[in-house]
């Protein structure tokens, strides 16, 4: 699992997931994910969408 990283947000409120999370999580492109609080953290979550 990757370690943690410090990340920049960018003036549109933005930012990038290092490619080291994108490839441990198998997260491309065009994929979706989900966003939620948990407490003082903010959580990404890799979800599938059929269609």
């Amino acid at each position: 699992m990757p370690d943690e990283q410090l990340i920049k947000i960018t003036t549109a409120g933005t930012i990038s997931i290092p490619k080291d999370f994108r490839k441990f999580l198998e997260l491309q492109k065009g994929d979706y994910v989900k966003v939620a609080i948990d407490g003082d953290h903010l959580v990404v979550k890799k979800v599938t969408i059929s269609g």
